[in-house]
């Protein structure tokens, strides 16, 4: 397999996960179950674009924050992604990191619902 066909791959199996992230977003959200457990599937489908993205580009990092500071240069300062998905990918990961880490924090249903549909802004992006 050629570098260019591995990298395809790779960006067809993160596409994958960001669908399949974003389908338990939609319907954890639909069921009503926790904001928390909406907040972080809506994240990972947000990560999973963005992983997808950062394929074709010259850096790596093990750390989310890593990850998202890179896209926020190099696509959202420079305009090639809409400011709007970098405040989204940003606002989903402070809320999936209170909701998941912080000791009886939890997301709100107004803050969750709209990034839902952010995130599936960005994977079509």
């Amino acid at each position: 397999m050629t570098t260019e066909q591995r990298q395809w791959a790779l960006v067809t199996f993160r596409l994958q996960q960001a669908e399949e992230s974003l389908a338990e977003a939609k319907c954890l959200q639909a069921g009503g179950m926790s904001s928390r457990s909406v907040i972080n599937r809506a994240y990972y489908a947000m990560f999973y674009s963005v992983l997808a993205l950062l394929v074709y580009e010259p850096y790596s990092s093990s750390k989310h924050s890593g990850v998202l500071g890179y896209f926020n240069q190099r696509f959202v300062r420079t305009g090639e992604i809409e400011e709007r998905f970098g405040r989204a990918l940003n606002k989903a990961f402070e809320l999936r990191q209170r909701s998941d880490y912080r000791e009886m924090a939890d997301a709100t249903k107004e803050q969750v619902d709209p990034l839902v549909e952010e995130a599936r802004g960005l994977l079509m992006r």
